[in-house]
């Protein structure tokens, strides 16, 4: 038996914002006598708004009411009331996520309905939401090359590394078409304090045609640099935001690319179209040779990073989970998650590996893990250390796929100090990209939610 639920997809970018309504079919697919497995067996959109200016008070302030306005207008001209929205989420991505009043807008705007996900996506998370909205992930799982995706924006550039369908790198650079906006007679009222390290633009100027290129081109340089198809220098470091240098230069990839700028890429504008650097930074990159090789326009471009939102897929994890100190409930916990190959590196490179994925959430995330068929005591133990190692000083929170929560939590448990919360449940299959609630026990046994977000494929 199905049920539908109605999705509300809600992306508040540096440059835009926009709003998809989705209808999720979803269905039960364990058998009579097992766990409940919940899977989302289609997927139809119902609604997708215009592409709206994301509303700013100043270059500080994101307009939270104007904001609101949008979706509750939104919200009418798809013929839904908030009540009639069972789940959704709200990202707050690229420039606006580090404007001072990003974490009230969006708390406000989850409120309007529904058990929302919310989530200011930090770069790392912004690279993994868009690589697999573009689709990206899906190719590579195809691709005999690596495939370096490019989500292009406003202000920021967010890249990851992919090798077979898993996400092994992010980073992110200051490059965007809205580094510098003009009005109408081509005044300039606003630089970015980037671009103000690589051009002498400055507000009140009049900009031409041959200065948005040059600013253009030096952009372009440290996205050539970062794919591994120029010589890496300084300019890199200047517009580095999160550790970058992923490619070594003899590799060969597939550069991919999403973003408001990907349709720059394809689509002739001119080059004052929007009042910004934009078209000519795509104009600039299909010249490059970023597309001179092996390259690939996104599924999806300006409505990569989400347009869809979560469905919930109720579990229950088995009767063998540990759990101390914990204060239940957990609502909307971020999934990093381990591969098959990740979880028997040594010791230390896999507390390393841990770390870094852990580092990629701006909240404390959950650790998924495939886990091991009858792990001896010594195998257990080794797991146990290096996760507690990874997680540092964080609360410890880990589900494995595998029947092994017990002692697996226990073994992390010896590592941490009295006070130190640990959970660890299994029989739970999570992905990097989802989030997860975990409920108030119910006898030996702990309800779960697992909330995914859905892209196109």
């Amino acid at each position: 038996m199905s049920e539908k639920l109605c999705s509300v997809g809600l992306d508040v970018g540096t440059t835009t914002t926009q709003l998809v309504v989705s209808e999720l079919e979803i269905q039960n697919q364990a058998g009579s006598f097992s766990v409940p497995q919940m899977q989302i067996t289609a997927r139809n959109i119902r609604y997708q708004s215009p592409v709206y200016f994301t509303p700013l008070v100043s270059q500080d302030l994101v307009d939270g009411q104007a904001i609101r306005d949008i979706v509750l207008r939104e919200y009418e001209k798809a013929g839904i009331r908030r009540e009639d929205v069972d789940t959704g989420a709200v990202i707050i991505t690229g420039e606006t996520s580090r404007k001072e009043n990003a974490a009230s807008v969006v708390s406000a705007l989850a409120e309007l309905a529904g058990d929302f996900v919310v989530a200011t996506a930090g770069p790392d998370l912004e690279s993994v939401l868009a690589a697999k909205g573009a689709g990206a992930v899906e190719y590579s799982k195809s691709c005999d090359l690596p495939v370096l995706h490019m989500d292009i924006g406003g202000g920021t550039s967010n890249l990851a590394l992919i090798r077979e369908g898993q996400i092994f790198a992010t980073g992110c650079l200051n490059v965007g078409g809205r580094l510098v906006k003009f009005d109408k007679d081509r005044k300039i009222y606003y630089v970015s304090p980037v671009a103000e390290k690589l051009c002498k633009l400055k507000v009140g100027d009049s900009i031409t045609k041959e200065q948005a290129v040059a600013l253009a081109e030096s952009l372009v340089q440290a996205l050539e640099m970062a794919a591994g198809q120029r010589e890496k220098g300084p300019l890199l470091q200047v517009l580095t935001t999160q550790g970058t240098a992923m490619i070594p230069p003899e590799e060969n990839v597939v550069v991919s690319f999403s973003g408001g700028v990907a349709d720059c890429i394809r689509e002739e504008f001119t080059w004052d179209s929007f009042g910004d650097i934009g078209p000519v930074l795509g104009q600039q990159i299909a010249k490059s040779r970023l597309c001179q090789g092996n390259f690939r326009l996104g599924e999806q471009t300006i409505r990569a990073t989400v347009i869809g939102a979560g469905c919930h897929s109720a579990q229950l994890s088995g009767s063998t989970v540990f759990y101390k100190a914990v204060d239940f409930p957990l609502k909307n916990r971020p999934v990093v998650q381990l591969t098959d190959r990740e979880q028997v590196l040594p010791e230390e490179e896999l507390a390393e590996r841990i770390s870094e994925k852990l580092a990629m959430l701006d909240t404390v995330g959950v650790l998924s893990l495939p886990g091991f068929s009858a792990p001896d005591y010594e195998r257990v133990k080794a797991l146990g250390r290096a996760i507690a190692r990874g997680f540092g000083e964080k609360p410890v929170l880990v589900a494995v796929e595998q029947d092994m929560a017990k002692a697996l939590g226990q073994a992390i448990a010896l590592q941490l100090p009295e006070g130190r919360s640990c959970l660890c449940i299994d029989r739970v299959q999570l992905q990097s990209g989802s989030f997860l609630d975990v409920a108030m026990p119910v006898g030996p046994c702990l309800p779960v939610v697992v909330k995914t977000l859905i892209f196109e494929k």
